[in-house]
């Protein structure tokens, strides 16, 4: 069966990759993992022009071939005249396209995943759907709208998958929308990854937080947090991985409060590194305001054994459970409450990074290929569907 898919993720050129093309985050990894479900996937991204960031990591799969398109300029109200102008020029590429492969796959949020799931309905090819962003309730005008077409549609041979999870289900108005978790960690990676050393007293703390460094990410929360946890634990430190708009704002705001000699920016980094840090370190700290879907970074310190601080929202409670302490609300005097609640019980610190363990183990990405696999083959009966 052959597979095409529809993503506005952001691309660069990287003679290195098999492809030619690298991205950042876990697409990667998770385009590699649908990609080996069929017999061949072609996948359309947008080329973007500007300097590449750190941390990119190859675009390769199993039989996979890619067209990266020139991204529309611009961003809100800009980009929507510059996707005027983008339309003519490329949408005969991508209907094109769905009418020659078998199915079509469509990670959303995004314009151009939008464009790509009415073309592919308009075809009535059997249609996977991946919303990858925050399963809530809709503010945009835009995401009223995606949210309304994904409840119409999902069913049948539309497979409709929204990345979090919970209790109940995704939508009330449509039982045939489910959860999907996230992740980008091979079992063999996890099995084999090095655990982090439980903190002993004596020692100064290392925190380690992983986000997108924007104002709702909430990370100047750890920073004003720092100068009371110093004053009980003097050289705690801080390792703040990612970057965003928010990052000299937060430098500066380190300066000020004292502490930019024990706070590392390390900027966008390799997922290798990534996970190198997180065992490097003690606790990792998460006091997000974003209602998040399913987030990797968290599942990622609970993979290297790391307690978990974090905000008390959307699927994290369940995620973190007995590994960390949960905020009820991600202020600086709760996090200080939290984490000098978990350094004073010392002695619970190595269980809670096993626990943290044995519960990242079933969210691998074996597990998420094998979920998606499940609903593509109850959907799609009609037409073959194995994994080579």
């Amino acid at each position: 069966m052959r597979l095409l898919m529809i993503s506005h993720k952001e691309t660069w050129e990287s003679p290195g990759s098999p492809t030619g093309y690298a991205t950042t985050g876990g697409f990667p990894f998770q385009v590699e993992a649908i990609s080996e479900l069929f017999n061949e996937t072609f996948l359309f991204v947008l080329l973007r022009v500007s300097p590449p960031p750190s941390g990119l990591r190859p675009l390769a799969g199993r039989k996979l071939s890619l067209r990266a398109l020139p991204e529309p300029s611009g961003v809100d109200f800009r980009r929507k005249l510059a996707l005027l102008i983008w339309l003519p020029r490329y949408l005969p590429s991508l209907w094109r396209a769905i009418r020659q492969f078998d199915a079509v796959h469509v990670p959303v949020p995004g314009d151009i995943g939008l464009i790509g799931i009415l073309l592919a309905l308009f075809q009535r090819k059997p249609l996977f759907v991946r919303h990858c962003g925050t399963w809530a309730k809709p503010q945009s005008l835009f995401d009223r709208f995606l949210f309304w077409l994904l409840e119409r549609i999902a069913g049948g041979r539309n497979v409709v998958l929204a990345t979090g999870g919970g209790t109940l289900p995704p939508s009330s108005r449509n039982p045939n929308i489910h959860w999907i978790f996230s992740t980008s960690l091979k079992k063999a990676e996890l099995e084999s990854m090095p655990a982090a050393k439980p903190w002993r007293p004596g020692e100064p703390p290392r925190l380690v937080t992983v986000s997108r460094l924007s104002e709702e990410k909430n990370v100047q929360s750890i920073l004003l947090s720092l100068p009371a946890l110093q004053s009980r634990h003097p050289g705690l430190s801080l390792s703040i991985l990612g970057d965003g708009p928010a990052r000299a704002g937060l430098q500066e705001l380190a300066r000020e409060l004292g502490v930019s000699d024990w706070v590392v920016f390390h900027g966008n980094c390799t997922h290798d590194e990534v996970l190198r840090q997180l065992s490097a370190s003690h606790l990792f700290v998460f006091p997000t305001r974003v209602r998040e879907g399913f987030p990797k970074a968290v599942l990622e310190a609970l993979a290297c054994g790391l307690p978990v601080v974090a905000s008390d929202v959307s699927v994290i409670p369940a995620l973190v459970g007995e590994c960390g302490k949960t905020l009820a609300s991600p202020e600086p005097e709760n996090i200080v409450k939290a984490v000098l609640e978990l350094l004073e019980d010392h002695a619970r610190l190595p269980r809670l990074g096993l626990s943290a363990r044995q519960k990242a183990s079933a969210y691998t990405l074996e597990a998420w290929q094998s979920e998606i696999a499940r609903h593509l083959r109850l959907a799609w009966k009609d037409i073959p569907f194995e994994r080579p």
